[in-house]
């Protein structure tokens, strides 16, 4: 009887975790025709699901990897910047 136990608790929990990330992933989407924050609750809304979802888990990786890119591209053009002046 324990292992149902576990097994429907493991379950619950991943439920739980799955609506909660789509609930802040549509609250992000939603934020990008409202006046909020969607850039930050968007990929909060994929790093929750990632925990629990592949693609989510890919997609994040991929928005992650294209930020940093973006900061170490920025900071190459500021050491850039300094060496010119």
């Amino acid at each position: 009887m324990p292992v149902i136990n576990n097994h429907l608790l493991r379950h619950a929990k991943r439920w739980i975790i799955i609506v909660i990330g789509f609930s802040v992933l549509l609250l992000g989407i939603a934020l990008i025709f409202l006046p909020g924050p969607a850039i930050l609750v968007i990929p909060l809304g994929l790093a929750i699901l990632g925990t629990e979802l592949l693609w989510a888990r890919r997609l994040w990786k991929r928005i992650k990897g294209q930020k940093e890119e973006e900061e170490e591209s920025r900071k190459a053009g500021e050491e850039e910047s300094r060496k010119e002046v």
